[in-house]
């Protein structure tokens, strides 16, 4: 490589590692905030600074040359000690600025992150919120995530993550589905429909956990299944039947009556409310501010 260190623009560098985990420069443009145009001139330029073909062309995306690859390498490290030591330096600003990008799970983000969102901004007007709502799972690297909030078990991963909250899933059923029925144990519920909540690993097989430490699995028939917690839970309202759904779904209608909390001595496994974030050293002061704000809004709840 024909250049030095001290003539390569961190900028260049910044747009290849973007370009590179996006697949494309339209969307490394996307997660960079600025034209198309300037990420292609960014990549001429630092190729010819460099002396070397970093990036092969092709009608679908975009591939590193053998040196590219090593250069991605190098270059992510430089990027990333780069945001670090920016980060570090604005850790205790009082005022947070840029764009903190969140994703969650649909019902979540709707029930939970949008409104801690909007308190957020009113308290931190320089900054601006992208919230992301979808059950799949995205990646943050390439789709620039500064934080996941994922709920029930976390799945292993390279990522850094923080447990919020515990979880907790509660059975609830309408009055009028209860009406002149007797419960007393789980395997009693049988008796009654069951609305399951599809997106689960297991939606239709539960073990409860009783007095005494007694524990029974029953095996639901559900003539009625729904790929969302506000599907099954306005099923569950409309007395199709009894229903497992995290306590944040089914808290405000339990208070006013719409749903009642069925066999509350009896429980299902518990998962927990974590933030998920891409691993480096330190933290960025828009995540830690979020994280703490949830906290806070959970132990309320």
């Amino acid at each position: 490589m024909s250049s030095t260190l001290s003539g390569i623009n961190l900028n260049r560098l910044v747009a290849f590692v973007a370009v590179v985990e996006a697949g494309s420069l339209t969307a490394a443009a996307g997660r960079l905030g600025v034209a198309k145009t300037m990420v292609s001139a960014h990549m001429q330029r630092l190729e010819a600074e460099l002396g070397v073909n970093l990036l092969v062309r092709t009608t679908r995306r975009i591939a590193l040359t053998e040196a590219g690859e090593k250069f991605y390498e190098a270059a992510r490290g430089i990027v990333q000690s780069a945001e670090e030591a920016v980060n570090a330096i604005g850790q205790d600003r009082a005022e947070l600025h840029g764009t903190l990008r969140i994703t969650a799970p649909v019902d979540y983000s709707a029930d939970v992150v949008a409104p801690l969102a909007v308190a957020l901004q009113r308290t931190h007007p320089g900054l601006k919120i992208e919230l992301h709502s979808g059950d799949r799972r995205f990646d943050l690297v390439a789709e620039g995530i500064d934080v996941a909030i994922r709920l029930g078990k976390l799945a292993d991963s390279n990522h850094q993550a923080v447990r919020i909250a515990p979880l907790a899933s509660w059975l609830v059923a309408a009055p009028s589905l209860l009406a002149g029925v007797k419960l007393s144990r789980p395997r009693d519920l049988l008796a009654l429909p069951f609305v399951a909540l599809s997106v689960l690993p297991e939606p239709s097989s539960w073990i409860f956990e009783g007095p005494g430490q007694r524990r029974e699995r029953v095996h639901f028939e559900p003539r009625l299944t729904a790929n969302s917690a506000h599907t099954t839970r306005s099923a569950a309202i409309a007395g199709g039947g009894m229903a497992i759904l995290p306590e944040y779904a089914v808290a405000a209608d339990i208070r006013s009556g719409r749903l009642v909390h069925v066999l509350p001595k009896w429980s299902v496994p518990s998962g927990g409310v974590y933030a998920v974030f891409p691993a480096t050293r330190y933290r960025p002061q828009k995540v830690r501010v979020l994280i703490d704000a949830l906290r806070a809004h959970l132990q309320q709840a």
